[in-house]
């Protein structure tokens, strides 16, 4: 029972911060809810028992992507036209 929350959780968590990704002016703060979609669905991995495919997601997903994001928004502007 509880497992089935904690997933309900974690799925509404992913949808809803890639809504505000898609929602959002400031290009800089749909990076980092990008950023934290990814780290949820990593989490979500997790919870199904997928621990190495959890790491690679983090890692890649919610790490390095988030930062190149954050570098190529560095270098360019950071609001949307």
């Amino acid at each position: 029972m509880l497992f089935e929350i904690a997933q309900v959780l974690v799925l509404i968590g992913i949808v809803a911060s890639a809504f505000m990704a898609v929602k959002l002016k400031d290009l800089l703060a749909a990076a980092i809810s990008l950023g934290a979609m990814s780290l949820l669905i990593s989490l979500e991995f997790y919870l199904l028992q997928a621990p190495d495919v959890a790491l690679a997601e983090a890692a890649v997903g919610a790490a390095l992507t988030t930062i190149i994001f954050v570098l190529a928004i560095d270098k360019t502007g950071r609001q949307e036209e």
